[in-house]
C-alpha cells in the first residue's frame, strides 16, 4: 500500500459503501428492490459502488466482438441493448427526469455506433465496456433521489488512477487527493459511482479486470474511510459449500480475513484475492449480503487471523489446467524449485495448487484456464530451465479453514472421499489454512457433498459465555455441569464453557472451563476489562457456534446485543432491558439479530421457567389475536403479598425476601415496579403491540426519600415501606380483600401495573408463595382465558429456564 495517510473529509466517522452488482440490478423490480434497500441500510452520505445492470457488459462485448464481422448483427446486438437499458428508464423514472435519462441514452449509443465504425482501439474497447457502468449509476441515482433519497452520480474515472495490465492495480496517492475533491462537493447527499473502471495518465479508460467492481469497491471505501462495506449480490454470504449443489449447506455469519483470503485464491466465485487487499490494508469491515432477501443473513470478514481447528468450507472449481515442468536430470532440482517458486511471487502467478517431486524432477502447477496461457507465457519469458507443458481437463476439491491441515478427523475424511477419485495430486498449502485435491475430470458436485458430510456432520462444538455470576449465574453453573453430558447426548453437539464475566473481570479459555472450579477460581484466573473490550477476547474463538448467555441486570451491557450479534454470537438472556427498551433500540437489536441469521430467545425474562413469552408468541405466530393480559408478574411481589398480614413488618419479610435470593440484586428494582413493567412491555411485544416503557402507569412501592440511596443503606432504612403497606392492608381488610400487585394490558394498548385490592376468592388471588400468573385473553380464549401458573422467581427455575432456551438454541442449529 502507497504510504497515504487517509483523513476522512467533512464527513460522519459511520460513513459505509454498499457496491450492488450485476444481478442486484437486472431488471425494474431488482432496481427497485436496492432502492428499498438502500432507503433502510444506507445513510444520508453513503456511497454506493453499481455495476453494470444485468448482463449488459457481456452484450457490449458481444457487440465488440461482431463489429469486424457482421455489421448487420452488431447493430441489432446494439439496438437490443438500447432497447434494454431504455425500458429500464421508462419503469422506473416519471417526468421529466424520464426524458432526461432517455436523451442522455441516446446520446451514449450514438457515440458507440460512430466510434464502432472504425475499427476499435484497446483503449477504446475498455471505454466502450464502461458504459453499463454508467448507466446503472445514472439510473439509481435518478431512482433514489425520485425516492426522496437525495443522490448524485460520479464516474469513478474522475478520481481512480491505474494504468493498463494484466491485473490493473490502482494508484492510491494520486487517486486519494482526487476523490477527497469529489467528496468534499457531496456531503450532504448519497454518491453513486460507477465500478469496474479507472483512468490512466493519457486519460484513457482503464478496465479494472475480472471482479474490478469488487476490488474498486473497496478500494473506494479504504480511500474514503469508510467504517463498513457491503457487497450485495444473488447470495447471501459464503456457505459452507455451495448451496446450490449441497443442500444443508450452512451460512457462515463470520469468516476471518485469512480465511477469506485462502477462499479467493482457490477462485472461489463469491470473494476475490483483491478484493480483500484493501480490507487488509485499511480499518474497513466487510460484509457480504443478498439484494433479493436482505433478511437471510450475511458473512462478516473480519481483520484478524483466525485460529481454528478444521475446515469451514468445502469448494470446487471445474477448469483447471496444469503446467507441467520437467526439470532436466542435470540441473539441481532443489535449486530450480526455489528459482521458480521466488518467480511466481515475485510475478504474483500463485497456483491454486502445486505438486513437487523431487525424484521425477517434476512440478505441477495448477491455474484456471482463464489466467494458464499468461502464467506460462511469463515462465517460458522468463527462461525457467524446464520443459513445460500445459494439461488440461482437470477439477479441484478443496477443504478451507484455518487449521485444516492439522486437524487429523477433517484431513482423513478428506482423503478417505477421494480415496476412489481420479486424484492427479494433493496439495496442502503452508499456512495450513487448506487441502486441495486436483483431479482428472469428473462430478466435482458430488464429490464436495460426500466430503461436506463427511467433515461437517460431525459433531458441532458450541461455546459458551456465561456473562454474570452472581445468584443466577452461580445456579447456572451448577446446572451446566449436571446436565452437560446429557445436553451433548442430546443433541450430538459439544458445549464447552469458555468465558466468564463479572462487572469488571473476565476469565477466557477457549480449551474449557470446569463450570464447578468458576466460582473458586474466578478471582485467581480473571483478568480486568473495561466496557465491550471482553469482545475482543472472543474473536479467534475455534468453535462452530457461540451462544452467550446474559443473566446480569446490567443495562450497559444490552447495548452491546446488536455487536453480539454482528461477531456472530447468539444470545440467551435473563436481562429485561433490551426486550422492554424504548422502541428504537429494541427493534434494532431485533434487526441485528434477524440479520445475522442469529438467535436471541429471552423466555427467563418474563415467568422465570414458565413458557409465557412461547405461548404468547406462538399463539400470535399461529393466527390468533391477544386482547389482554394480566396477572401477577413478580414472583418476588407474589411472596411477598402472600405472606404479608401487618403482623410481621414488610421491611423483614422484604430482607428474607433479599436474603433467600426472591428478589432482584437489588430490590427495588421490584418495589418500583420496574421489573413489572418491563415484563409487561416483553410480552405485549410478544403479542404484537409497539409498547414503549413510558406508556405503562406504575405505581412504586419505594419513597422517594429511598430511591437514590446505596443498596446497603435503603435496606437499613426500609422500615419506611411499613407506615404504607399497613394502610394498603387496612384498607383490605375492610373490602374483605387481599392485597396483590397485579400488571394489566388491553389490546388498545392501555397499560398499568400496581396494588389491587381484590377479592379473596378472585384466580389471582389464590397462588402458592412465589408464584406467577398469566390470564392471556385473545380471539380464542375470548371466554375462558388461557392460564399459565407457577413459580416466578427463584435461582432454580430462572437458570432451568436459561438451560431450555439453550436447548432450543441447539435444536435450531441443527
Amino acid at each position: 500500500m502507497s504510504a497515504v495517510e487517509v483523513v476522512s473529509p467533512q464527513q460522519s466517522p459511520s460513513r459505509q459503501l454498499h457496491k450492488f452488482g450485476g444481478s442486484s440490478l437486472a431488471d425494474p423490480d431488482c432496481f427497485r428492490r436496492v432502492a428499498r434497500i438502500l432507503g433502510q441500510y444506507s445513510g444520508d452520505t453513503d456511497i454506493i459502488v453499481v455495476s453494470a445492470a444485468g448482463k449488459t457488459t457481456n452484450h457490449l462485448i458481444e457487440w465488440i466482438g461482431l463489429l469486424g464481422k457482421d455489421g448487420r448483427l452488431a447493430h441489432e446486438s446494439l439496438q437490443s441493448l438500447r432497447k434494454y437499458q431504455q425500458d429500464l428508464i421508462e419503469n422506473l423514472i416519471e417526468g421529466e427526469q424520464k426524458q432526461v435519462l432517455v436523451d442522455a441514452l441516446y446520446k451514449d449509443f450514438s457515440a458507440l455506433a460512430q466510434a464502432g465504425e472504425n475499427p476499435l482501439t484497446e483503449a477504446q474497447r475498455a471505454w466502450s465496456q464502461g458504459f453499463g457502468e454508467v448507466w446503472s449509476a445514472r439510473l439509481l441515482s435518478a431512482l433514489l433521489s425520485q425516492s426522496e433519497l437525495p443522490a448524485v452520480q460520479l464516474d469513478s474515472r474522475r478520481f481512480l488512477r491505474a494504468e493498463r495490465g494484466a491485473q490493473p492495480e490502482v494508484d492510491r496517492a494520486s487517486s486519494w487527493p482526487l476523490l477527497k475533491e469529489q467528496l468534499v462537493q457531496h456531503t450532504k447527499r448519497r454518491i453513486v459511482i460507477t465500478g469496474f473502471m479507472a483512468q490512466n495518465s493519457a486519460g484513457e479508460t482503464v478496465l479494472l479486470g475480472r471482479n474490478g467492481s469488487d476490488y474498486s469497491a473497496t478500494i473506494i471505501g479504504a480511500l474514503a474511510d469508510v467504517s463498513r462495506v457491503t457487497i450485495w449480490s444473488d447470495v447471501a454470504g459464503v456457505y459452507s459449500a455451495d448451496p446450490r449443489t449441497v443442500g444443508d449447506a450452512c451460512l457462515l455469519p463470520l469468516l476471518r480475513l485469512d480465511e477469506a483470503a485462502e477462499l479467493a485464491r482457490l477462485a472461489a466465485p463469491v470473494l476475490h484475492t483483491r478484493t480483500l487487499q484493501p480490507v487488509a490494508q485499511s480499518c474497513i469491515d466487510l460484509n457480504l449480503r443478498c439484494s433479493y432477501d436482505p433478511e437471510s443473513g450475511s458473512t462478516r470478514i473480519e481483520r484478524v487471523l483466525a485460529s481454528g481447528r478444521g475446515a469451514k468450507i468445502i469448494t470446487s472449481l471445474g477448469e483447471v489446467c496444469l503446467l507441467q515442468l520437467d526439470v532436466p536430470k542435470s540441473h539441481d532440482f532443489g535449486v530450480a524449485r526455489q528459482d521458480i517458486e521466488r518467480l511466481l511471487v515475485r510475478n504474483q502467478i500463485l497456483p491454486l495448487a502445486s505438486s513437487y517431486s523431487a525424484d521425477q524432477h517434476r512440478i505441477q502447477l495448477a491455474y484456471t484456464a482463464e489466467v494458464v496461457n499468461s502464467v506460462l507465457e511469463q515462465l517460458q519469458d522468463a527462461g525457467v530451465p524446464a520443459d513445460i507443458r500445459l494439461r488440461e481437463g482437470y477439477s479441484m476439491v478443496a477443504a478451507v479453514g484455518a487449521g485444516v491441515t492439522a486437524n487429523p478427523v477433517h484431513c482423513h475424511g478428506f482423503y478417505q472421499q477421494l480415496r476412489s477419485q481420479p486424484i492427479e495430486f494433493i496439495s496442502e498449502s503452508a499456512s495450513g489454512l487448506s487441502i486441495a485435491a486436483i483431479l482428472r475430470k469428473t462430478n466435482t458436485a458430488a464429490l464436495v457433498s460426500d466430503i461436506h458430510r463427511a467433515l461437517f456432520q460431525a459433531q458441532r462444538s458450541i461455546g459458551l459465555v456465561l456473562l454474570g455470576k452472581g445468584n443466577i449465574g452461580s445456579r447456572w453453573l451448577s446446572l451446566f455441569a449436571e446436565q452437560k453430558a446429557a445436553l451433548e447426548k442430546r443433541h450430538g453437539m459439544s458445549f464447552e464453557l469458555i468465558s466468564v464475566l463479572d462487572s469488571d473481570s473476565l476469565w477466557v479459555d477457549f480449551n474449557g472451563i470446569d463450570a464447578e472450579s468458576v466460582m473458586t477460581r474466578f478471582d485467581e484466573m480473571a483478568t480486568p476489562y473495561q466496557g465491550g473490550e471482553w469482545l475482543t477476547h472472543l474473536l479467534n474463538h475455534p468453535y462452530d457456534e457461540i451462544v452467550v448467555l446474559d443473566v446480569t441486570a446490567s443495562a450497559s451491557l444490552s447495548l452491546q446485543y446488536p455487536d453480539l450479534a454482528e461477531h456472530g454470537y447468539h444470545l440467551i438472556s435473563a436481562n429485561k432491558f433490551a426486550g422492554s427498551a424504548h422502541g428504537d433500540l429494541y427493534h434494532q437489536v431485533q434487526d441485528a439479530f434477524a440479520k445475522t441469521g442469529r438467535f436471541w430467545l429471552y423466555n427467563a425474562t418474563v415467568g422465570a421457567g414458565l413458557p409465557v413469552n412461547h405461548a404468547v408468541r406462538d399463539l400470535r405466530e399461529s393466527g390468533d389475536q391477544i386482547t389482554a393480559i394480566s396477572g401477577i408478574f413478580s414472583g418476588t411481589l407474589s411472596w411477598l403479598f402472600q405472606q404479608y398480614n401487618s403482623e410481621i413488618p414488610f421491611s423483614e419479610l422484604l430482607e428474607q425476601a433479599w436474603q433467600q435470593g426472591l428478589t432482584e440484586p437489588d430490590p427495588r428494582e421490584d418495589l418500583s415496579g420496574a421489573d413489572v413493567m418491563r415484563k409487561l412491555v416483553i410480552l405485549a411485544r410478544e403479542s404484537g403491540l409497539d409498547l414503549e416503557p413510558e406508556q405503562v402507569q406504575v405505581q412504586s412501592l419505594v419513597p422517594e426519600s429511598l430511591s437514590q440511596l446505596s443498596l446497603d443503606a435503603f435496606l437499613d432504612h426500609s422500615s419506611e415501606l411499613d407506615d404504607v403497606l399497613e394502610e394498603w392492608w387496612n384498607k383490605a381488610r375492610k373490602e374483605h380483600g387481599v392485597l396483590r400487585y397485579v400488571a394489566r394490558l388491553s389490546r388498545k394498548g392501555k397499560a398499568r401495573v400496581g396494588i389491587e385490592v381484590l377479592p379473596e376468592e378472585h384466580p389471582l388471588a389464590n397462588l402458592l408463595p412465589c408464584d406467577n400468573i398469566f390470564a392471556i385473553e385473545s380471539q380464542w380464549y375470548r371466554e375462558n382465558p388461557l392460564v399459565i401458573r407457577g413459580p416466578g422467581a427463584g435461582r432454580d427455575v430462572t437458570a432451568g429456564a436459561l438451560l431450555s432456551d439453550l436447548n432450543r438454541i441447539a435444536a435450531l442449529l441443527k
